[in-house]
């Protein structure tokens, strides 16, 4: 049963990734087909085509953050998330995957996010455009899973 499902979509890395896709597209009409513009060519859409979407669903006893088609995510346990709250990213933690001095950040686009503290004291943070909804979904999941 699944308890919730959002998708965040990376508005900042599909435009900036656009304006690149953009000129190697008039290269390959203008100069004509290279191999390496078209190698740069397959990695932007590649790149696009695996982080454009943050997907956070809630579901089974687990929490999953789903990167773009899916090939990269993390799934916690929820048997293991001692507590969960509402945090703001500081600017330069940037964006995707990345260690901070909170652990782990899973994010695509903005500074909203939910910290899980788990049972053995580490924590990771999932950046959302919706922290409320989330928070409350992953409360709602831990009390089901308590029962």
């Amino acid at each position: 049963m699944e308890i919730y499902r959002h998708t965040q979509i990376g508005y900042p890395l599909i435009v900036g990734l656009a304006i690149p896709v953009a000129v190697e597209l008039y290269l390959i009409a203008t100069v004509g087909f290279t191999l390496i513009v078209a190698a740069i060519l397959g990695m932007l859409l590649l790149t696009m085509l695996l982080f454009a979407t943050l997907t956070v669903t809630i579901a089974a006893g687990e929490i999953v953050a789903r990167y773009g088609i899916g090939l990269i995510r993390k799934r916690f346990l929820l048997s293991e998330v001692a507590s969960c709250r509402i945090v703001r990213n500081k600017w330069y933690y940037g964006w995707g995957i990345r260690l901070t001095p909170h652990g782990w950040l899973y994010n695509i686009s903005g500074l909203d996010a939910v910290e899980l503290e788990f049972k053995d004291g580490k924590k990771n943070r999932i950046g959302t455009d919706k922290p409320a909804d989330l928070e409350r979904a992953v409360q709602e999941a831990m009390a089901l899973v308590m029962r």
